[in-house]
């Protein structure tokens, strides 16, 4: 008879965020002698979605792999992977015993790659930094995650959503840093419950800042401050090529590459605004948008339904004064089904809307070259 140990998730962050590949359940008091199995039809899967909005199931268990380890018997249940967010549920029989477990029994969370970023805490500011193996000044990209990722784990910045990752995956011999914005001890569903009693949370009424003041949950100016004060200070470590610093960020953190701007308009060499949050301080950031290039991106249609008339006007008044620099580019239906979103049948318009937020996943794809366009700026080039 055996009992049942540490259970592993072993995870990676993909299109869809933070994705589950395989279980591995540590049995103890027995040996691979006892466990027998060839596949994984012992094994059903609840809520095991692979798609953004939870309606469609991946496959469940395709093949199990089992091996004796100083601990125990170590048995791998390899999935046919599905994303780790939700509360799914595992039930099955190994050696003749009944095994079930969900998200909450789970004990240790592997990440594929989170070894790749230091963790640091430094003025309050709590950041993960990957640090090219490379000799001399190298250029460095800031990655503000959104609004669901906020904390101070220092690790949810990296796996709630596509980002940081995927950046270190095109551009290793960069420093990519991510910042955690601060919850202001206000989780994502309270935050939100505070923003609902000040008016519609998706809407861009321009008397409403909910990101603004000082301690508040996101990316205040008091923050991304402190943020842009430690790149400085690699730059004067000589660390970081003061002529090639980006920055790129999506919904929350589109609203805070405004917000960085506009407290650092002299240290960024371009910027990408993905899907970035509209309301009185980012609209009024765009607006008055600094002399650094900007290329936002968004999808047809999301969850805020005046976002882009905002963004629009804001170009619109940035085009008339001769702002060259500054683009604006709207991925349409058929773009974005490449990605499979919006291509899951019977969503509603308001589940469509949440799935279409995702645009960031076209951008940091480099689709239509946004990133290459992003890097191929430096300041002060004439003197490079």
């Amino acid at each position: 008879m055996w009992k049942l140990g540490k259970i592993t998730a072993k995870t990676h962050i993909g299109d869809y965020g933070q994705i589950v590949d395989s279980f591995v359940l540590l049995l103890k008091d027995t040996c691979c002698e006892e466990v027998k199995m060839t596949n994984g039809t012992d094994f059903i899967l609840e809520k095991n979605y692979n798609d953004l909005t939870g309606k469609v199931n991946a496959k469940g268990v395709t093949e199990i792999s089992i091996c004796e380890t100083e601990e125990g018997t170590e048995v791998e249940l390899i999935l046919d992977p599905f994303v780790y967010r939700y509360d799914f549920k595992v039930t099955g029989t190994i050696a003749g015993t009944e095994v079930s477990f969900t998200r909450a029994d789970v004990d240790k969370v592997w990440i594929k790659d989170m070894d790749q970023f230091v963790a640091y805490e430094e003025n309050g500011v709590h950041y993960r930094m990957y640090e090219p193996e490379c000799m001399g000044k190298r250029p460095l990209v800031l990655f503000l995650h959104g609004g669901g990722e906020c904390g101070e784990d220092n690790e949810l910045q990296l796996t709630g959503t596509l980002g940081a990752l995927r950046l270190v995956e095109r551009w290793s011999d960069m420093y990519i840093m991510a910042p955690q914005a601060p919850s202001g001890n206000l989780g994502m569903q309270e935050m939100f419950e505070v923003m609902k009693k000040r008016g519609n949370p998706f809407s861009a009424d321009m008397g409403i800042t909910p990101f603004s003041l000082k301690g508040e949950r996101g990316w205040n100016r008091d923050y991304v401050a402190k943020v842009t004060d430690i790149i400085r200070k690699m730059i004067s470590d000589g660390k970081v090529d003061e002529n090639r610093v980006y920055l790129i960020g999506m919904s929350m953190g589109g609203g805070g590459v405004l917000q960085t701007i506009s407290v650092a308009p002299d240290l960024f060499a371009a910027a990408v605004p993905i899907c970035p949050s509209m309301n009185g301080e980012s609209y009024a950031n765009l607006l008055h948008l600094p002399k650094v290039p900007v290329w936002i991106t968004s999808a047809y249609m999301d969850h805020q339904h005046s976002r882009h008339a905002f963004i629009l006007n804001a170009c619109n008044k940035l085009w008339q004064e001769g702002r060259t620099d500054v683009k604006f580019t709207l991925y349409t239906q058929e773009e974005l089904a490449k990605y499979g979103i919006g291509t899951t049948e019977g969503l509603t318009s308001q589940e469509l809307d949440a799935e279409n937020h995702n645009s960031w996943i076209l951008a940091l794809h480099n689709e239509n070259g946004i990133l290459d366009w992003m890097i191929s700026h430096q300041k002060n080039k004439e003197k490079c």
